[in-house]
């Protein structure tokens, strides 16, 4: 149940909080919690083991290796890395295999089933799928413009409007609610993403090189046409461009269907170096209309990822 494990979890923990040169035994602590009825107060109901009951007490670095992976696979990722991994030898080893970091997976409910790897990549596996998230900030129009750093103003600027808006259509996702929309002047606006303020160390970016997926959702009026643009620039300390995915810029006619359409890019086997991504994207109505009949945008995301298999 909950309790064990977050019992289990505790005392592994305390072992590698000790700092402790080789594994534990259980008998060199000397002192165990006995439970004496009474009205003492907690911590304070201990006993010194018997001789012949500290013989009997068995040494957890005895127990079966598939009893230990099961056993840390209940510690927090962090913690087995930083603190566990320094108790032993015996300790470290058992946590450098893939069994430990592939149980955790599944204890988790990451799906793999579809990633390119192997054996020795599923503590990397894990790890990316824990720090998983949207690093655009503010997708969706829920907070106005915060997190947006606005390029381009033109016409009569940029607007945020409910969905699904006049002349428009609902979104696929009933969680969005909102939407940028442009005007008749070139609008465009941008987020620059710093990789390690968002968990991505180095070394990570440098030598494994996860996928880095990029989706953007727009849509125009039924009664405006409008043009969207994207691009997005993997980019350097020194915010040199080393890889960009910019599309021609995407016309849509008068009289559309109005509906929302997704574009999205995977960079793969990019250089290594990449430390910021640069993220722009907007547009403009195409009959120069007074107001807001440009394109629509919502719901854009960057996700750093699992190498996937093509």
């Amino acid at each position: 149940g909950a309790g064990v494990t977050s019992g289990t979890a505790a005392v592994l923990l305390s072992f590698s909080a000790a700092g402790l040169g080789s594994c534990p035994r259980l008998q060199d602590a000397g002192l165990w919690r006995a439970n004496v009825p009474g009205d003492s107060l907690p911590g304070r109901h201990y006993r010194r083991l018997e001789p012949w009951a500290q013989r009997k007490m068995a040494n957890i670095g005895d127990l079966p290796e598939d009893v230990l992976v099961e056993l840390f696979s209940l510690v927090p990722a962090r913690e087995l890395v930083c603190n566990c991994r320094l108790v032993c030898v015996l300790w470290r080893d058992v946590i450098n295999l893939a069994t430990v970091w592939k149980r955790k997976c599944q204890r988790e409910g990451f799906n793999h089933e579809k990633w390119d790897r192997t054996a020795q990549d599923w503590k990397i596996f894990y790890f990316l799928c824990s720090l998983k998230k949207n690093l655009l900030k503010n997708p969706c129009a829920e907070e106005s413009f915060r997190s947006w750093d606005l390029k381009s103003n033109g016409g009569d600027k940029w607007k945020v409007e409910d969905l699904p808006g006049s002349h428009g259509k609902d979104f696929p996702s009933p969680q969005v609610r909102k939407y940028f929309v442009t005007s008749y002047g070139p609008c465009l606006k941008s987020q620059l993403i710093n990789l390690k303020r968002e968990g991505y160390w180095d070394q990570l970016m440098d030598e494994i090189r996860p996928d880095i997926v990029v989706k953007d959702w727009y849509a125009a009026r039924f009664d405006c046409g409008c043009r969207y643009e994207l691009s997005v620039r993997l980019l350097s300390a020194d915010f040199i461009v080393l890889h960009e995915f910019c599309p021609e810029p995407v016309v849509i006619e008068q009289w559309s269907d109005a509906e929302w359409r997704e574009i999205s890019h995977t960079f793969r086997n990019y250089k290594a170096g990449v430390r910021h991504i640069l993220f722009q994207h907007g547009g403009q109505d195409t009959q120069f209309w007074a107001g807001w009949y440009g394109c629509r945008v919502t719901n854009s995301s960057i996700t750093i990822e699992p190498r996937m298999s093509p």
